[in-house]
């Protein structure tokens, strides 16, 4: 058994899925290294290169860990703490910045982190500070501002992060795993515009074996199962040369779950306590 695998097994918090770990993080081979790491050691990872899209995850699916840059290339992390604090986000929030001077540390702890990590900074003390923050998060509570019971109704399409399920008229509609996580990847953006290699990153996970035709090929499945007329769809709609978008106009769409609604013709609304 190795090191790191024994400091794995001495962490588990005793949850029936692996926990899983965001990192926010503009340093792609940084990220990659790190993302490397935890899967090895049994963790789910979830990486975004900019503060908003980070941001916009964490909001929605509360990841048991967020793992934070300060310097990131849209919004700086302490705007992205603070948004998760002020929205009733409670998960643990490990800082991870070149930044060594004391008032930055008292400004992090000060507005929600739980922990403060300089770079450079070894591998295995990476992994014991984050043992230690999932340790002290209680299992089974509701640490992380989740409500997962239905946060609205609705008679067109409505999708439950909790459950992954997905309904229209009260139907349950069977889509594959990756057709549902495209589905809620273009829900979160509200109606803007994804490209291809954007919905390649949020739902494949830059795996560079992915060609693009398969994002094609699975909007035209998905298509099939929640449209009412896949030749005409009026709510997953092409932008020419550009992507892919939630129609406004679209039938009104709710997402529960994770503490929060969403609607695509309405504002996005994030039920913190």
């Amino acid at each position: 058994m190795s090191s790191h695998r024994h400091l794995r097994n001495q962490g588990d918090v005793l949850m029936d899925v692996n926990p899983l770990i965001q990192i926010i993080d503009d340093n792609p081979t940084f990220t990659t290294a790190i993302r490397n790491v935890l899967e090895i050691e049994g963790y789910r990872v979830r990486v975004d290169h900019e503060g908003v899209a980070g941001l916009t995850f964490a909001s929605f699916w509360a990841p048991d860990l967020v793992i934070l840059d300060l310097l990131l290339p849209d919004i700086d992390g302490y705007e992205v703490l603070k948004a998760l604090r002020a929205a009733g986000r409670a998960m643990p929030v490990l800082i991870l910045s070149a930044r060594c001077d004391e008032a930055e540390k008292v400004l992090g702890f000060r507005i929600g982190a739980d922990d403060f990590v300089t770079k450079p900074f070894s591998l295995m003390e990476l992994l014991a500070r984050i043992v230690a923050l999932l340790r002290r998060s209680r299992p089974g509570a509701d640490l992380n501002g989740r409500d997962d019971r239905a946060a609205a109704v609705s008679p067109d399409l409505e999708i439950d992060l909790s459950k992954r399920t997905v309904a229209r008229h009260g139907e349950s509609i069977d889509l594959a795993p990756k057709e549902f996580d495209l589905l809620v990847a273009l829900a979160v953006r509200g109606g803007a515009i994804m490209s291809r290699a954007e919905l390649l990153r949020e739902v494949w996970g830059h795996r560079t074996e992915v060609v693009t035709r398969t994002v094609d090929a699975h909007i035209l499945s998905l298509r099939k199962k929640i449209e009412l007329d896949p030749a005409e769809p009026e709510i997953i709609v092409t932008s020419r040369q550009a992507g892919y978008r939630l129609a406004l106009a679209a039938p009104r769409l709710v997402l529960i779950g994770a503490g929060v609604s969403l609607a695509t013709s309405r504002k996005w609304t994030v039920n913190g306590r």
